[in-house]
């Protein structure tokens, strides 16, 4: 009986899916080929906002930082986090050690900016502190390399956690041999704690993925993607086309490359991973 009715089961949530998630995929995909200003009926045309992509240079602005952030969001945190989570995991209190990197995920990404803002701005807190006189968050691609900066500050206690976990999860016998035959240090973290590490190591590596290609309110609420342009990413360059130039054609084309490279980024990572194991 159970068997007649199994898909039955799943249907409501399937169609909540559908709803919330492919339907307006959908609709976006469909106004990328048209001419929208949200006023206006969809005028279509055809593929002209793809073939515009390749000839906005703002665009090649936007992916180069975009990439930035991918490397940056796949090594800073993720590497900080590894090691801060090696260094404090056999020290007595070693959770007290860890406490000062948890705090700051608390703050969203918008009050992150907000707590940040007056430190980094020309003039500010770090310019007075290191002696200098550099604006952080103007010139190209020092701002973008400070805003990932705010970003590992927030991301290094989630990402410690984590690895936490996968150190807590790793069976003690291994471990127990390995420094029976004198292993210590740099050698049983290579040999032994970083193989058992992988399967978790993949999965914080690839969160970190996305997050780097899909990287918005940070940016947004430093620079607002400027001065200019030359700070954007390609979720802000996807915002400002859509809903501050009211273009919602070209917009949507962005979108659908974005969520597209994405994708694939993701499906490449997770069959490399596949295959590696």
């Amino acid at each position: 009986m159970l068997g007649r009715f199994k898909h039955g089961y799943v249907a409501p949530a399937a169609l909540l899916v559908a709803g919330l998630l492919y339907a307006p995929f959908l609709w976006t995909a469909y106004l990328s080929l048209t001419r929208y200003d949200g006023l206006e009926p969809p005028a279509f045309i055809g593929l002209r906002n793809f073939t515009k992509l390749f000839d906005d240079p703002a665009l090649l602005t936007s992916t180069r930082n975009t990439l930035i952030w991918v490397v940056g969001t796949m090594v800073l945190p993720v590497g900080l986090g590894l090691l801060v989570a090696v260094l404090s995991y056999d020290l007595k209190g070693g959770a007290w050690y860890r406490l000062p990197f948890m705090l700051p995920y608390a703050l969203s990404g918008a009050g992150l900016a907000m707590v940040w803002s007056p430190i980094l701005s020309h003039g500010g807190i770090a310019n007075l502190m290191l002696g200098v006189d550099t604006a952080f968050l103007q010139d190209a691609p020092t701002n973008t390399v400070a805003m990932l900066l705010v970003w590992t500050w927030q991301q290094l206690g989630v990402n410690t956690l984590l690895f936490v976990v996968g150190l807590q999860s790793i069976p003690k016998e291994p471990i127990e041999a390995a420094r029976l035959d004198g292993a210590s240090g740099w050698r049983l973290f290579r040999h032994v704690i970083w193989p058992l590490m992988r399967p978790l190591t993949a999965v914080v590596v690839g969160l970190a993925l996305v997050a780097g290609l899909k990287t918005f309110d940070i940016v947004w609420v430093l620079t607002q993607g400027g001065p200019g342009r030359n700070s954007e990413t390609l979720a802000v360059t996807m915002y400002k086309e859509t809903f501050v130039a009211s273009d919602y054609g070209y917009g949507s084309a962005v979108a659908v490359m974005l969520t597209v490279v994405t994708g694939l980024a993701s499906y490449l990572y997770l069959k490399r991973q596949v295959t590696a194991t």
